[in-house]
């Protein structure tokens, strides 16, 4: 029985392995640096979804159909709301109703999200 207590005590002894310092500095760095890239990736991810509009817009009462950028702060907007269709003329400064549409344009274009509500409907 004292030799299995000696060679357990032998075995712990043996696996505390001592660090140096250098290599625990180097280690944080490492781990610091790829932080700092996954952090300013995360940003940058952030900011073309963002600036690209690829988050589709609420389904609240004011749907927006379709926008075109006439300058750097100029655009076209057209919104739906309650079925209505309205092209509004925004500015940094203001925002114009251009024209109240009597026919709806149909914006159902073969984009990804609609071949996918396509094909998923007819799964079912």
């Amino acid at each position: 029985m004292f030799s299995l207590l000696a060679t357990g005590v032998a075995t712990a002894s043996e696996a505390v392995v001592p660090v140096e310092k250098g290599a625990t500095m180097a280690t944080l760095s490492n781990m610091m640096g790829g932080l700092i890239l996954v952090l300013i990736l995360i940003f940058v991810l952030a900011y073309i979804v963002k600036r690209l509009n690829l988050v589709p817009a609420s389904n609240g009462l004011i749907k927006m159909v379709a926008v075109t950028s006439l300058g750097q702060k100029e655009k076209v907007v057209l919104i739906e709301v309650d079925g209505q269709q309205y092209l509004l003329g925004v500015t940094a400064q203001q925002v114009n109703m251009i024209d109240k549409l009597d026919n709806a344009v149909n914006t159902d274009t073969n984009t990804f999200a609609n071949r996918l509500r396509q094909a998923k409907t007819k799964q079912i």
